[in-house]
């Protein structure tokens, strides 16, 4: 079952953007998101918005680049006449679902088309996801070619039982290889982990990141497995046939991660992304935020940036304006054919919530957030009475000696996650934003 989307409110048929809405005034970066919602077979965790079959013209593997090129155009239309200028996109990112079940020639008319009509700045990050099953040496060559700079591969597990428990399909023994061909087509390469699925030991997933690292890819992603209600693990969770996770054995295997990972050279920069340390990274003293191999994509997230999703189920963000697609990928085409926008609906989002995730995603990342203006770290005469009986100013002196956030780092005028940290970064946002 695909994920419930939220209600919203009811978005313009012709896409329009608010121009009043658009913070032209703050210059964000700009990405893309291409959502390409076709699997082989929908493994038993997942809650994307993702489907096994095809839904006709313009909505099915082999006829899906006419549908996202249709709405690269209004993008670019409805942007323009909000009075934003012309943005070339920053990072572009293919996922899904699985890409990799387009071809190469679909997958390469839908990047050159993105170029085409809304603009990819030279140097742009752009990644695809995936299957080890759907990938050949000649096809990653020729995707390098068409301009695609970096590839992750959903590994998930090296312990087969464990691949059999989340339904994916590819071999371990896959994985080394594609990340060797995608090297050679002088691609950057990831590889996706998931830990913490049921019945998976300490063992298990310390086999999984040797392996990982066995393959030297230039990033890592370490994902906790998250239960979600309507999917096929869900029910499977409830039923009472697979255990249901558990938080203290996630958090053990988090930092085991960050152990063996740190060890073997890679640096975290957002909690469940690591890079590859260059000695370039090592000279220039930044935050790992800014090393070579850090998903800039990924960061555009974190950061705040503009992003245009793509395909059903997709969703935008431009300035204070957030909207998402109708889910089905044949009303997505449809009302694409028919010339109007296919989102389904969308919100303004207020000051106070752009705040809070301001702080919330950026504290998430390894250069943290500044502490200045925030609630937190105010002190308890401009914090109001209301935290007389934990002043609010003590809240960052309290989350260093919790050992929470790092120390010296906040002498510097910054939050910055320690290890502990990152494992309860939800009650660090709340303390910071003086909930």
């Amino acid at each position: 079952m695909s994920p419930a989307q939220p209600e919203g409110e009811r978005w313009p048929t012709d896409g329009s953007l608010d121009p009043g809405l658009v913070e032209v005034d703050r210059g964000r970066p700009f990405s893309l998101y291409v959502h390409v919602p076709f699997c082989r077979v929908r493994c038993g965790y997942c809650d994307f918005n993702t489907y096994t079959v095809g839904f006709g013209p313009g909505a099915q593997v082999g006829d899906y680049a006419p549908s996202v090129l249709a709405e690269a155009a209004l993008a670019s239309r409805v942007m323009s006449e909000a009075g934003l200028p012309t943005r070339q996109a920053r990072t572009v990112f293919f996922g899904g679902g699985t890409p990799t079940m387009l071809d190469v020639d679909e997958l390469t008319e839908i990047l050159v088309g993105l170029r085409e009509r809304i603009g990819i700045a030279p140097g742009a990050e752009v990644t695809l996801e995936a299957n080890p099953d759907t990938v050949t040496r000649d096809g990653l060559a020729q995707l390098a070619d068409a301009g695609f700079t970096r590839v992750s591969f959903g590994m998930q597990s090296a312990v087969p039982e464990i691949l059999a428990t989340l339904d994916r399909t590819h071999t371990p023994e896959r994985v080394p290889l594609v990340v060797e061909w995608a090297k050679e087509a002088g691609l950057s390469t990831s590889v996706d982990l998931i830990y913490g699925t049921p019945g998976e030991s300490l063992a298990d997933w310390e086999t999984s990141l040797r392996a990982a690292l066995s393959y030297e890819p230039d990033h890592i992603s370490a994902y906790a497995l998250v239960v979600e209600e309507g999917t096929k693990m869900g029910a499977q969770v409830a039923r009472g046939e697979l255990p249901t996770p558990d938080p203290d054995d996630e958090a053990a295997k988090y930092e085991l991660a960050d152990a063996l990972l740190g060890e073997a050279g890679y640096a975290w920069y957002e909690i469940s992304n690591f890079a590859h340390v260059t000695e370039a990274d090592r000279a220039s003293g930044g935050p790992s935020t800014l090393y070579g191999h850090a998903s800039s994509h990924n960061l555009a997230y974190w950061r705040d940036w503009d992003w245009w999703g793509f395909g059903p189920g997709a969703h935008s963000h431009v300035g204070r304006m957030r909207w998402w697609n109708v889910k089905n990928p044949g009303a997505y085409a449809g009302r694409l054919h028919a010339g109007v926008s296919p989102a389904a609906a969308g919100e303004i989002l207020g000051e106070e919530e752009r705040e809070l995730e301001r702080v919330m995603l950026g504290l998430r990342t390894s250069e943290g957030v500044e502490l200045d203006g925030l609630p937190g770290a105010a002190s308890g005469h401009e914090a109001g009475a209301g935290c007389a009986s934990m002043p609010a100013g003590g809240r960052v002196a309290s989350l260093i000696a919790d050992g929470l956030i790092d120390g010296a780092a906040a002498l510097r005028g910054r939050a910055c996650l320690t290890l502990r940290g990152r494992l309860l970064a939800d009650y660090v946002t709340r303390e910071l934003m003086g909930y």
